[in-house]
């Protein structure tokens, strides 16, 4: 009963008062009610955070062809910070990245190490690098309302994500916001395409997306890189 009365009032106040800077999520997440399993965690759970689009201007010249890090990482920072959203200021706390990396001599391409780096000197994050993630740990941290910063090989992902463009990029990032067991799916924002807010993903297929940014420099070395993911935490 109060599985139901949850989800009438989820549905009724995205109806009654929607919020123009967040896409509502599909509301039939919420109807199945949530089991925990034997390893003690829901089987299923989402956070729901405001899209962050990696082109907030539908511009993909530099430095946006290459800015789904920065988008993803303030989408956590947004996620953590909501009073600090405005859509009419986001290409400028954009150039705040970009700026700080400048002044580091980055190129447009960075790692998770760095990410952390802009996440600590920024923002006064404390972070966490998980590497080699299972399934459990990605899904422990969701349950806690943790979301995850994952670096990908874009042309993996294509396989399920045909919104990319020429098969997908070598290197990518994104935000996993939840998990369903019953599909076997992450939902993630996939800041790098107009349709990726809370977008499904394979459990198979985003875990062996998983690369951060090689250590050759060359995108397309991509599967040379460790799999690794990031966590921000306040």
């Amino acid at each position: 009963m109060l599985d139901f009365l949850r989800s009438f009032l989820l549905l009724l106040t995205s109806i009654l008062v929607p919020n123009k800077n967040e896409p509502i999520v599909p509301q039939n997440f919420y109807l199945t009610p949530t089991v925990i399993e034997s390893n003690s965690l829901p089987d299923r759970h989402l956070i729901q955070t405001t899209f962050i689009p990696q082109a907030p201007e539908k511009k993909w010249d530099q430095p946006w062809q290459d800015a789904c890090e920065e988008a993803a990482l303030l989408t956590l920072h947004f996620y953590y910070q909501p009073e600090a959203y405005r859509a009419d200021t986001l290409v400028a706390d954009y150039q705040k990245i970009f700026d700080f990396e400048s002044t580091q001599s980055w190129t447009h391409d960075v790692n998770l190490e760095q990410m952390a780096q802009i996440s600590k000197k920024m923002w006064q994050y404390q972070t966490k690098i998980i590497d080699n993630p299972t399934l459990d740990e990605l899904k422990q941290s969701l349950s806690q309302n943790i979301p995850i910063i994952v670096p990908a090989n874009g042309k993996t992902l294509y396989k399920e994500n045909k919104h990319f463009k020429n098969g997908g990029p070598y290197y990518h990032n994104l935000v996993i916001l939840g998990y369903d067991d019953a599909k076997k799916q992450f939902i993630v924002h996939d800041v790098g395409t107009q349709f990726g807010a809370y977008f499904s993903y394979s459990y198979t297929t985003l875990l062996a997306s998983i690369h951060d940014f090689p250590a050759s420099g060359q995108k397309e070395d991509i599967n040379q890189g460790r799999p690794r993911v990031l966590l921000l935490l306040k």
